[in-house]
């Protein structure tokens, strides 16, 4: 079970007919390869959700399925409003956790890949990021009993190569990383490849610099703060209720 924002959502990693795979989606097919047997997979995330918002909205609904393992990242929009306590965003994790506990749930922290080098403002989102990485470690203590998958340090995700023209998302090679390392952290061997996929031929002509770059990205987003709207409004999850995952090369109706 998957719960969160865009990160989660997989936002980024569109297939050919626009739908967002991402990040969890190729867990949950990891995750049935490495057992060798089908498992079912729920993704309750919405894209523009903020970490309470994410925690009202989906945490209860996603306990509700009685999963096994959940995963939870937040925060990140968060970050981009300098208002918002840090501590206020780290109460979300303690709740998710007290949660987990309570339904005997194992819990799945993620903390986000680091966009903000090539952000406006990119030196102040990445030293919220950092307070806010201690601030929620600081909180779990010696809880070893969490999978902690944790993307924020990867220096090497942070480059170019692995973001969507947005500069805001991860791309397919982004998602393919964070798989990687999710998987790993739960005991698994993902494919090898999936850490550092070849870039794109065509990504470097897809990327818009100076002002055609504020018109098409950073405009609408400021546009959404103004009107207070939000980029998931009218949205609904990809995958409400469970969905069967197979191992790749075994029948779906085995």
């Amino acid at each position: 079970m998957a719960i969160g924002d865009s990160f989660t959502e997989g936002v980024g990693d569109e297939l050919p007919d626009g739908t967002p795979r991402g990040w969890a989606d190729l867990v949950a097919q990891g995750w049935a390869d490495g057992l060798g047997r089908p498992i079912a997979y729920a993704n309750l995330a919405i894209r523009g959700r903020l970490a309470w918002p994410i925690v009202d909205g989906q945490l209860e609904a996603a306990l509700a399925l009685r999963p096994t393992h959940l995963s939870f990242n937040g925060g990140g929009n968060d970050m981009l409003r300098p208002r918002t306590p840090l501590d206020r965003i780290a109460d979300a994790f303690d709740q998710v956790l007290r949660r987990c506990d309570e339904e005997g749930v194992k819990m799945i922290l993620l903390s986000g890949a680091d966009p903000t080098a090539g952000l406006p403002l990119g030196p102040m989102i990445r030293r919220r990021g950092d307070q806010l990485s201690a601030v929620v470690e600081r909180r779990l203590g010696g809880r070893t009993d969490v999978v902690r998958a944790l993307n924020w340090p990867d220096r090497d995700l942070a480059l170019g190569p692995f973001w969507a023209p947005d500069r805001l998302h991860m791309n397919a090679r982004g998602h393919h990383r964070v798989a990687a390392r999710v998987l790993t952290e739960l005991g698994m061997d993902p494919d090898p490849a999936w850490w550092d996929l070849p870039a794109e031929d065509t990504q470097a002509g897809e990327r818009l610099r100076g002002a055609a770059y504020y018109r098409e990205h950073v405009g609408p987003w400021i546009r959404r703060r103004v009107t207070r709207t939000s980029s998931g409004d009218n949205r609904v999850a990809k995958f409400a209720d469970w969905q069967r995952i197979t191992p790749r090369g075994m029948p779906a109706s085995s």
